[in-house]
């Protein structure tokens, strides 16, 4: 049965989207892993993940993703988890309209 686009974007592009504010969050931010896990609502263990590559595999080299994924974790960071939901799917509708992401 083929997934439904939604289903593609959670296994597909949201590991991707969450490498890239985990990452951001700690090195352009200096968060700790810990801390990192906590604004973004996932564990340590899927931090470790994301930043060592075992998840989230897909390279970001778009530099307007780079910046509005590095906006947002800085969003996120001094908003907390209230505005987790609403940058994640901004970040997802543009790697959407960017074709970075892509179920069809």
């Amino acid at each position: 049965m083929k997934q439904t686009p939604c289903e593609y974007i959670v296994w597909n592009g949201l590991p991707v989207i969450r490498k890239g504010l985990a990452v951001s969050m700690i090195n352009d931010f200096g968060l700790s892993n810990k801390e990192t896990a906590e604004k973004l609502c996932i564990s340590s263990a899927a931090v470790s993940q994301y930043v060592s590559g075992k998840r989230g595999k897909m390279a970001i080299t778009d530099t307007e993703i780079c910046e509005e994924i590095n906006k947002s974790a800085k969003l996120i960071i001094q908003q907390g988890d209230g505005i987790l939901n609403s940058e994640m799917c901004r970040l997802c509708k543009l790697f959407l309209s960017k074709k970075l992401i892509s179920f069809i």
